[in-house]
């Protein structure tokens, strides 16, 4: 009954998380929600670069979705231990999604960030395109996750 409880405390931790998360987009000047927006497609086109396709985490294993989600959580502490809030801030929307597919109920707030996300100026995308140059990576355009099934 405990270990019940704990859990359900552990999930809705990650709920509101990621409402928090939308919640701040939501009031997000528009030059920050580009700035989140290019960080975020940055890391999918380097996960691309590796040969890890982000939009089709629905369809990941469960094992290599809970390997993506610790791996994740382990490179964003590193990035903010660094002062790299920007790059971290791309990298925790799709903590965000990954998290969303292995518990459906944080799947409406994924899906807010995403839509928020995918509203994101011109300017995110110009952005985004710099930073893969940058980084010696090309660049496929605005990628956005899915989550159970559903595009974000």
């Amino acid at each position: 009954m405990f270990a019940d409880w704990k859990a359900e405390k552990t999930v809705q931790a990650l709920v509101d998380e990621a409402q928090d998360w939308a919640d701040r987009l939501s009031s997000a000047k528009p030059h920050q929600l580009e700035a989140q927006a290019a960080a975020g497609w940055y890391w999918a086109a380097f996960s691309l670069s590796e040969g890890r396709d982000l939009t089709t985490m629905a369809t990941w294993k469960p094992v290599d979705l809970k390997r993506f989600i610790t791996t994740t959580l382990t490179r964003i502490a590193a990035l903010r231990k660094a002062r790299d809030y920007e790059v971290s801030d791309g990298l925790t929307l799709w903590l965000h999604a990954a998290r969303a597919v292995s518990e459906p109920r944080i799947a409406p707030p994924a899906a807010e960030i995403w839509s928020l996300i995918a509203g994101a100026g011109q300017n995110a995308d110009t952005m985004a395109e710099e930073r893969c140059l940058e980084a010696g990576i090309a660049y496929k355009g605005r990628i956005l996750a899915q989550v159970q099934d559903h595009d974000i």
